[in-house]
């Protein structure tokens, strides 16, 4: 049974940073791609970073330049570095890892971006 668990959300003001992370029960090699999804309230969920097993990243367009996706495999924990951060970037965040179009969730960890 393949688990994530993510920490490192909370309330952060407009500007600051926070580094969310997420524990695999397992060696995150064996997954195809990691990546991060976000729902604010009333909104779907949307993809925010992605990170294939070779390293290659994509992001969407509301967060390039401000977010970094990244791996440690030897502690099977993928990272998202928010810097910038502003109001819209609320929401609950989550990790997914996808193997071979099996899809695992954590149940996510809460950002809130306000003064």
């Amino acid at each position: 049974q393949v688990q994530l668990v993510e920490s490192g959300g909370g309330l952060v003001q407009p500007g600051g940073s926070l580094r969310l992370s997420c524990v695999v029960s397992t060696s995150i090699f064996s997954f195809n791609s990691m990546a991060w999804y976000r729902q604010a309230p009333g909104a779907k969920r949307e993809l925010v970073a992605h990170i294939l097993n070779g390293g290659v990243t994509t992001y969407a367009d509301s967060v390039k330049g401000r977010f970094t996706i990244s791996g440690d495999n030897a502690k099977n924990t993928v990272y998202l570095q928010m810097n910038s951060l502003k109001p819209e970037d609320t929401a609950v965040y989550y990790c997914n890892a996808n193997q071979r179009g099996l899809h695992y969730w954590g149940k996510g960890t809460l950002v809130t971006v306000s003064s």
